[in-house]
């Protein structure tokens, strides 16, 4: 199946990403953090104001992820930062897993950095989220380091930094 990668830009399409990370986080997230976390970190980072800000102030480009053009899978979102790109959200609804979407993003991704000039990808992964963690190995991201930030409200984040070389940088 093909996937369509689109910018968002217009207020309609920030508003299907806040609604689809809401339905995307309670769903995946609650067997690995709180869902009182879930709700502070949805509020805090993907929500329609806080997407608005990322996009305009913050350098961040969202992608919704349409299958066949018209049903929207998930979406992800990316900042480049330097001479790597920061992949800071990939999310696929649970009725659209396992179906090889992450190789086309990951092939969106590549396509980006060859564009751009960019040596490398890099995501932070929490370190209980073993699902996602073996995508990545398979999709050739190495873990480089572990972090734990705290992110206000009592709540921690306790992830691994990964990253990817783009091949032929």
């Amino acid at each position: 199946m093909s996937l369509k990668f689109t910018l968002v830009n217009g207020v309609e399409e920030i508003a299907e990403v806040a609604q689809l990370a809401a339905e995307i986080w309670r769903e995946y997230y609650v067997s690995i953090i709180t869902i009182e976390q879930i709700d502070y970190m949805i509020g805090k980072y993907q929500t329609v104001p806080a997407i608005k800000d990322q996009i305009h102030h913050q350098n961040y480009e969202y992608f919704l992820i349409q299958q066949d053009g018209s049903t929207v899978v998930g979406y992800l979102s990316v900042r480049q930062e330097g001479v790597k790109l920061f992949l800071s959200k990939f999310y696929i609804g649970k009725e659209h897993r396992g179906r090889g979407y992450a190789s086309q993003a990951m092939a969106l991704l590549e396509e980006l950095c060859k564009d751009r000039n960019l040596s490398n990808i890099w995501l932070t992964v929490n370190r209980n989220n073993e699902s996602s963690i073996a995508v990545y190995k398979k999709k050739g991201f190495r873990t480089i380091r572990e972090e734990v930030s705290d992110i206000g409200n009592g709540f921690i984040m306790d992830d691994y930094i990964m990253e990817k070389e783009i091949p032929g940088h």
